[in-house]
């Protein structure tokens, strides 16, 4: 998996990480809820980047 993100994208997976782990430090409620966004956030991207792959053909 981390080899399809590339560079770019494991600098910016471990940014969103370190973002949450500092908010968890400091209120741990609004962690939880920041990552249920991030992931839903990143579960929408998901769907889309799939319905455009096969709209071309490639899924």
């Amino acid at each position: 998996m981390l080899k399809r993100l590339g560079t770019l994208g494991v600098v910016g997976l471990l940014l969103a990480l370190a973002g949450l782990g500092l908010v968890a430090y400091v209120a741990p409620l609004v962690a939880a809820g920041l990552a249920l966004t991030l992931a839903g956030v990143a579960l929408v991207v998901k769907g889309l980047l799939d319905g455009l792959m096969a709209q071309f053909g490639f899924a």
